[in-house]
């Protein structure tokens, strides 16, 4: 047995030999000191409510809040594993005048059925997020923690109910508050374990005038169709959702034929991420590398003269034997370089969808290790949360002071704004207000 003896305190901390010879002497001294930390705490809360009610008496004399001994020891897993507790217990014999029952103690610190503190409560669904499958937990965690009390894997896979209320709380928010300048669009698509197909997970995420990105819808859609974009579309506008001045997403015509009918006043953004794929996808390997250099002149340029320069040098080069690779370009040439229209510094975030694109590369890793969610809306919700995790590092655009200029209507070009002083004060009084 090994003691180790703390002068602030009349008992010392006694630790076996198998624990100190398995490395674990730290975590033994860390429990203990929890554990003493905790039993303290739980006996002034105890002390605190008897004093509290100490002039309460009964007809003879006899105080009505009294201690009750203590409580059958047990475990609660802490961040700094599992503890054992010894809770005091208290007799109230007060009766309420109202319903006419028996008032009883409840500790704000302990509550009566608690056996995970709220910290293991967040951390839990966090590890499952993340790549941990629920089979996993007791292995993983039963040696860290020193117990594998409340480690079930029914126990998390509960909590994919409560996400599921979440997301749809979510999906029915008012939306008229959140004024969406920039919105980009994607359809992603995850495998569900007990289902044939897969799931299709229609997401927009959007720039408020304040300059910070925010998740604004995220719904099942059936193959990414026109009808399932314009079910959502719409149903954003009817809670309030304002037009975008610009859209950016890939060439699936089921978005845009959506938004030219819900928004048509919206501006479209082909992403080049996506087109940079598609055109490489018809030219033969031995391309790829003079290709993208090509293509990125284009969507790198100074400004829209320099990029449709850029073009016409990718068609001299490639028009003649890869005219499909080229039409891929020149098709949707608008609507690739719309972003010159707007603050230069805000090009490298309308240029692609990869606020989506690298969000969901962690949805994706989730559903990896799982092969997938066991229905679709454990799916929905699943993604939901790891989107709302993510959305907490979002970074906002940069120069977030233009994008109210943008909403109100101000003229860039080259990326610099070009309205006179005078209308310039005015759209920045008129953003502000």
């Amino acid at each position: 047995m090994l003691t180790v003896v703390n002068p602030d305190e009349p008992t010392p901390v006694t630790v076996s030999e198998g624990a100190v010879s398995g490395g674990s002497l730290i975590d033994e001294i860390v429990r203990d000191g929890a554990r003493r930390m905790l039993a303290a705490a739980l006996e002034a809360e105890v002390a605190a409510y008897i004093a509290a009610h100490a002039g309460e008496l009964d007809e003879k004399g006899r105080r009505l809040v009294v201690r009750n001994g203590h409580a059958m020891p047990r475990q609660v897993l802490t961040s700094a594993g599992a503890v054992e507790v010894v809770a005091p217990r208290v007799n109230d014999k007060r009766v309420d005048e109202v319903s006419g029952e028996r008032k009883r103690f409840a500790s704000a610190i302990l509550p009566a059925w608690c056996r995970k503190s709220p910290q293991i409560n967040e951390v839990l669904p966090l590890l499952y997020l993340h790549g941990l499958s629920s089979s996993d937990f007791v292995p993983a965690l039963q040696q860290f923690l020193g117990t594998s009390s409340g480690l079930s894997a029914a126990t998390i896979t509960r909590l994919t109910v409560q996400w599921q209320d979440e997301a749809r709380a979510f999906g029915d928010r008012d939306l008229s508050g959140a004024d969406y300048v920039y919105l980009w669009a994607d359809g992603v698509h995850l495998n569900v374990r007990l289902d044939e197909a897969k799931l299709c997970l229609l997401v927009m995420v959007g720039v408020r005038v304040d300059g910070r990105k925010e998740l604004v819808a995220l719904a099942e859609g059936y193959r990414e169709s026109t009808e399932s974009w314009a079910d959502l579309l719409r149903d954003c506008k009817r809670r309030g959702m304002r037009a975008p001045v610009l859209a950016a997403g890939d060439g699936a015509l089921g978005f845009w034929n959506a938004l030219r009918e819900v928004f048509p006043t919206t501006r479209e953004q082909r992403c080049w991420f996506h087109k940079i794929a598609n055109v490489l996808g018809a030219l033969p390997k031995s391309a790829h590398p003079g290709a993208k250099k090509a293509l990125a002149e284009i969507w790198n340029a100074e400004d829209r003269e320099h990029a449709r320069r850029a073009v016409a040098a990718f068609k001299l080069a490639y028009g003649g034997k890869f005219g499909k690779a080229v039409a891929k370009v020149v098709d949707d040439l608008d609507e690739l370089l719309a972003f010159y229209d707007f603050p230069a510094e805000h090009w490298v975030h309308l240029r692609t969808t990869n606020p989506i694109e690298s969000t969901f590369a962690t949805v994706r890793h989730r559903t990896k290790v799982t092969k997938g969610p066991g229905s679709k809306a454990a799916g929905l919700a699943m993604a939901f949360k790891l989107i709302e995790a993510a959305q907490q590092r979002w970074r906002a655009v940069n120069a977030p002071h233009l994008v109210a200029l943008v909403r109100a209507g101000a003229r860039f070009e080259r990326g610099k704004l070009v309205e006179r002083p005078a209308t310039e004060q005015r759209i920045t009084e008129t953003a502000a207000a």
